[in-house]
């Protein structure tokens, strides 16, 4: 009890980096009940993005039952512990992801109908057209309440030009997140790019001298705010130092992780044995568990800090052909989706399936263990994981595979299994959960309303 009030905005500043604060009870001045309720109406709603490329097994994903009753199939299984929080939905379609007279192309049209509901324009020129996606329509109503609008992350990199797919575009393949019909949201694959996005500070009176000064310290950021930090920290309460310090302790201890990646790749490993095919700008972790973990870690720590309230992420590129040696794979991903029911080929890509949701539920169960108010930052959001296909060998977009994992500060009826039916556009799923966040828009792509059995 300080009687200091912050604003949910404060920042650590330094030289050229700005650090955003988790909650704290100084930024809510009110006691007991009053100030549960405060911060309950204070908290708020994120929306998240998890793609996954190729489709899904789905004798391995899509629960027998429907309701709360049901069991959780092996591809799934990893997010027993949060079950409860869990939403599985069967049912939805993605009528704009088939040919509609195109011919293939099916991956391409897979990732870019995923988050708009758009038919793209075939072409391999760069007269791309598709329409905007869901993640910046809450980014532009949002985006003015955080420091960033929305973030764009990927797990394998990926051209955005060229012909990847039967005369498609690689824009089309390599982005969920668009901004307009003609612009993509190239997602980002280095976690010190990232990491730098969300920290460097936004203050334009920097110069470059100043900036080129920092950047010759091979500092922490939280040097250059420590002193910032220690005069706030003389205000607060005992719970809220120990908050702060177990952020600054995140923040620091994933910036080492990111600084170790990059002294691996200065000590010359050779990438191409143990990551074969694979192009890794500086910064990436080899493997493909660590990388994953650290981007969710920085996902995480967006959404602790508020820094934004929007963000995707590609388990990997669309068509992607990566190869899994740690699990026991060492056959590429596309290739393997072709299996035409050979019972060895669709195992392994079901101990691909079950690996990817591995690291998402890694980052749903630290969403969890994190608290906010009078719950977790996963009660607060609304984690949509997926993929533009169904069946990676037939290349059907109907009854895609669609997991929500969060509450949606209350907004979602989680535990169960809902049954919608088929044909049922991806689309009205989009516009429930913008509506849950208090965006509102008529249609989005193909859309004909919202979702029933959904919201509370």
């Amino acid at each position: 009890m300080s009687g200091k009030f912050l604003s949910r905005r404060t920042l650590l500043r330094g030289m050229g980096v700005a650090v955003g604060l988790p909650a704290l009870d100084a930024m809510f001045p009110a006691f007991g009940a009053a100030k549960r309720l405060e911060q309950a109406k204070a908290a708020p709603t994120r929306l998240l993005f998890c793609y996954v490329p190729n489709g899904i097994i789905n004798d391995g994903w899509t629960p027998a039952a429907s309701g709360r009753q049901y069991d959780l199939l092996r591809i799934m299984k990893p997010l027993e512990p949060v079950r409860d929080k869990l939403t599985v939905l069967t049912g939805l379609t993605h009528n704009t992801g088939r040919a509609l007279g195109d011919g293939p192309g099916d991956h391409a049209r897979a990732a870019s109908t995923f988050l708009t509901g758009m038919h793209p324009k075939k072409t391999a020129s760069a007269d791309i057209s598709l329409g905007m996606s869901v993640d910046q329509v809450a980014a532009l109503s949002l985006g003015k309440q955080t420091r960033i609008p929305s973030l764009e992350m990927t797990l394998e990199s990926g051209r955005q030009a060229g012909n990847c797919d039967s005369g498609y575009s690689c824009a089309y393949s390599n982005n969920i997140s668009w901004r307009s019909a003609t612009t993509p949201n190239p997602p980002e694959t280095n976690p010190r790019v990232v990491f730098e996005r969300m920290f460097g500070d936004v203050d334009p009176t920097e110069t470059a001298a100043s900036r080129a000064k920092r950047e010759r310290y091979d500092k922490s950021i939280l040097d250059f705010v420590l002193e910032d930090a220690r005069g706030l920290q003389t205000g607060l309460g005992p719970t809220d130092r120990r908050k702060l310090d177990e952020y600054l302790t995140a923040v620091r201890e994933i910036e080492q992780r990111i600084a170790n990646a990059e002294k691996l790749e200065r000590a010359n490993v050779n990438l191409s044995q143990l990551a074969p095919g694979l192009e890794k700008p500086q910064g990436i972790p080899v493997d493909y568990a660590s990388h994953a973990r650290l981007m969710f870690d920085l996902m995480a720590l967006a959404m602790r800090a508020d820094i934004t309230r929007v963000m995707t992420l590609m388990m990997a590129r669309e068509g992607s052909n990566r190869a899994y040696k740690e699990i026991g794979v060492p056959d590429g991903h596309h290739g393997l989706t072709h299996h035409r029911d050979n019972a060895e080929w669709v195992e392994k890509i079901r101990l691909i399936n079950t690996y990817h949701v591995e690291q998402f539920a890694y980052f749903v169960k630290k969403l969890d263990s994190i608290r906010e108010g009078d719950g977790t930052l996963l009660d607060r959001s609304m984690v949509v994981y997926g993929s533009g296909l169904s069946d990676g060998n037939r290349h059907t977009h109907h009854d895609l595979p669609v997991a929500i994992v969060g509450g949606g500060n209350g907004k979602i009826r989680a535990g169960r299994h809902v049954i919608y039916p088929r044909e049922t556009p991806m689309n009205n799923l989009f516009l429930t959960l913008l509506d849950s966040m208090g965006v509102r828009t008529g249609e989005l792509g193909d859309s004909t309303g919202e979702l029933n059995h959904l919201a509370v």
